[in-house]
């Protein structure tokens, strides 16, 4: 259970949580993955090519750990967050009601930002509504029972696609032909492009509700290589388990199975713990001040790049890549214009940053 009187003004902000979510949000948004082809001639680069791209439908790449890592990072912040309010008074209940209107913002933001597709409910920030509200409705309980309550989420949805008995949807993990496909007709009246399913929401709790207990250690008054050696632990536990049991269930990200969902979380876990050890144990913080300022301001970044603001700082980056690269190749032009967007974009983060500028739902 969280007690208040045990966060330390020192740990009001750890540098590498805001590392972690920067570099995951600029990951989510930057089009990197566009500057490698996996039908190129280079090994590398065509190996770099499919782990910047999702899996089509079983197995597991880099950019598959995007998702689940953001869900897994809200629910890091959410001790810290929740801990000082709770210091200062205020009641769970008082809580409680600003969590359900954030919940409902960030469902209506997500319908927002896609409403012109079928998949409004399947975007980041339609399933961190779900997923942050079940979480906080565990987090003053005792590990074990967060512990449990993921656990079970994991079970009840494996359970549910293998013994849903809806002729057509009826294949667990088959394409277009499983429990989430029919929970996407039911919801929305078709399928979601490219086989995500909202009911995702339910399995990837599990990731923020580790996020939580992540969170949770950072604020123990342990010494700072015992917190890196259990998240470790943790981590490397939950990746040896999920391609364990992903010989038995698939890793379908699509689907969010079991599988997928305990392999991810322990690369989760693995990844803060990386990151906790170079920039706040040994102090190796050069240029992680670049993403942390990104990770300030995750919702804006988010919310401008989907809506329109990518389109805006294309249009105004190409004219010039195009007069300075053209002449090499139309490759050349691309990636230019990638590197010179992702600048303005962090530039925009900057310039907010400056200003003392967060936006906050």
């Amino acid at each position: 259970m969280i007690k208040p009187d045990k966060l330390n003004p020192e740990q009001e902000r750890i540098l590498s949580v805001d590392f972690f979510r920067g570099f995951t949000m600029f990951m989510l948004v930057s089009g990197y993955g566009q500057l490698f082809s996996t039908a190129s001639s280079n090994p590398v680069v065509s190996l770099l090519g499919r782990q910047m791209d999702h899996a089509n439908w079983q197995g597991l790449t880099a950019w598959d750990l995007i998702q689940p890592f953001f869900m897994f990072i809200v629910g890091v912040a959410m001790p810290f967050s929740f801990s000082r309010k709770w210091a200062k008074g205020e009641s769970w209940n008082k809580s409680l009601r600003g969590v359900l209107q954030r919940s409902l913002l960030l469902l209506f933001l997500g319908w927002l930002v896609s409403s012109e597709t079928k998949s409004s409910f399947t975007n980041v920030l339609a399933q961190l509504s779900v997923t942050y509200l079940i979480a906080f409705l565990v987090m003053r309980k005792a590990i074990k029972w967060q512990v449990l309550v993921s656990v079970i989420l994991i079970v009840l949805t494996d359970v549910i696609y293998r013994a849903w008995p809806v002729h057509g949807f009826n294949q667990p993990f088959t394409a277009d032909h499983n429990f989430g496909s029919w929970f996407d007709v039911f919801l929305t009246g078709g399928l979601s492009e490219d086989r995500w399913v909202a009911f995702n929401a339910i399995p990837t709790t599990a990731h923020t509700i580790w996020g939580v207990i992540a969170g949770m250690i950072l604020m123990k008054d342990y010494a700072p290589q015992k917190k890196v050696g259990i998240l470790l632990t943790i981590g490397i536990a939950g990746i040896i388990a999920g391609y364990a049991l992903g010989m038995y269930i698939p890793v379908i990200k699509r689907i969010c199975t079991s599988s997928f969902i305990i392999l991810s979380g322990g690369y989760a876990f693995v990844g803060l713990a990386v990151c906790y050890l170079l920039i706040d144990v040994l102090h190796l913080k050069k240029g992680v001040v670049f993403f942390a300022i990104v990770g300030m301001n995750p919702l804006f970044i988010y919310l401008f790049w989907h809506s329109g603001g990518r389109l805006v700082l294309m249009n105004l980056a190409k004219p010039v890549t195009n007069r300075l690269f053209g002449w090499i190749s139309p490759d050349a032009i691309t990636t230019a214009t990638i590197l010179v967007v992702s600048g303005m974009m962090w530039y925009i983060c900057y310039f907010l940053y400056k200003r003392k500028i967060f936006i906050r739902i």
